[in-house]
């Protein structure tokens, strides 16, 4: 399947008056989303500027959806590790099997809000993190998108505290911390790729699943689930992941636009994502859908029933990041 994106690799041809021996760079962003997403969106704002700076030296081409082209989300860090791709972003708990550390990134209720967490991923705790991944992968991180904070939908009842939950299925991301989360809840997790997911959703074959209220609509879910709960039970990032060896072995001036490209896309697409959420509530009640905002009491009940999992964190993740998220 990566000789579909054989093509898009290879250098393109040299235009009439181009001096000899200059080649242009090309570069493929990919992702997992429509091309109207703000992950998209934020992708082809960091081509536009690139290509506006360097005239036709630079030329970017997108993949918005590896989906729409029969891959599996989860494709994206190999597509991108390999230089199939030259630019992605995922879910960081799908590196957290890979890299210890940031599966403490996946704790609940570790943020209360969001700007408390995006001054996190932008501070030291972003810093470690980042050190800590392109320690363990050929990936260079260049930021954070911002997934946000996650709720729980599902198809068979409202869920205002954890006994709401017991024996429900849910799908969860592939991170032990997530596992146990919900575990702990009192839910049956499943851990599934999403377009695994998707497919047991429309089937009927899974009970809940959590995501922030955006990515629920984007992917469908809320025509088959009535029951959403604001529980902002985890806050997750994106990290904006390059091919190393690409990236490292471009022009000096070429790295610092990126750099500065990524940045600007970061800020634009936490502001879309505020947008995307207010609008995803929307459509989930035009679809026919509840959303339920906890009470204090509610929500403490969940913090309640999470509470060995703090105990658990710090046997296994290093005193350095567990004082960098106060665990």
């Amino acid at each position: 399947m990566a000789a579909r994106f054989a093509p898009l690799t290879a250098h393109a041809q040299e235009p009439a008056g181009r001096r000899a021996g200059k080649r242009r760079i090309r570069i493929v962003m990919g992702g997992y989303g429509p091309a109207s997403t703000g992950f998209s969106l934020a992708l082809k704002r960091i081509g536009d500027r690139l290509e506006a700076r360097f005239s036709g030296d630079v030329e970017v081409k997108y993949v918005y959806n590896i989906l729409d082209l029969g891959y599996r989300g989860d494709d994206i860090l190999w597509l991108v590790e390999q230089g199939i791709l030259t630019l992605g972003y995922q879910s960081s708990s799908y590196l957290t099997d890979r890299v210890r550390d940031l599966g403490a990134a996946d704790l609940p209720f570790l943020f209360s809000e969001t700007r408390q967490a995006r001054a996190a991923m932008d501070g030291p705790l972003g810093r470690l993190l980042t050190a800590r991944i392109e320690a363990s992968t050929n990936y260079r991180i260049l930021g954070y998108f911002e997934n946000g904070f996650r709720h729980i939908s599902n198809r068979v009842r409202p869920i205002h505290t954890p006994a709401d939950m017991k024996g429900m299925t849910i799908r969860v991301l592939p991170s032990k911390v997530q596992e146990r989360t919900f575990e702990l809840l009192g839910a049956s997790p499943k851990v599934m790729d999403l377009s695994e997911a998707i497919e047991a959703i429309k089937a009927g074959k899974l009970d809940a699943q959590e995501n922030p209220f955006a990515n629920t609509v984007t992917y469908g879910v809320h025509k088959y689930h009535r029951f959403h709960s604001a529980t902002n039970h985890f806050y997750l990032s994106r990290p904006i992941f390059l091919h190393r060896p690409t990236f490292d072995a471009w022009p000096r001036e070429l790295r610092e636009e990126m750099r500065e490209a990524v940045h600007d896309s970061i800020g634009f697409q936490r502001d879309l994502h505020l947008k995307e959420e207010d609008e995803a509530m929307a459509a989930i009640r035009a679809e026919g859908g509840e959303i339920l905002e906890l009470t204090p009491d509610e929500h403490g009940t969940f913090v309640a029933a999470l509470t060995p999992i703090y105990g658990e964190a710090r046997r296994e993740y290093s005193r350095e990041i567990l004082a960098l998220l106060n665990v």
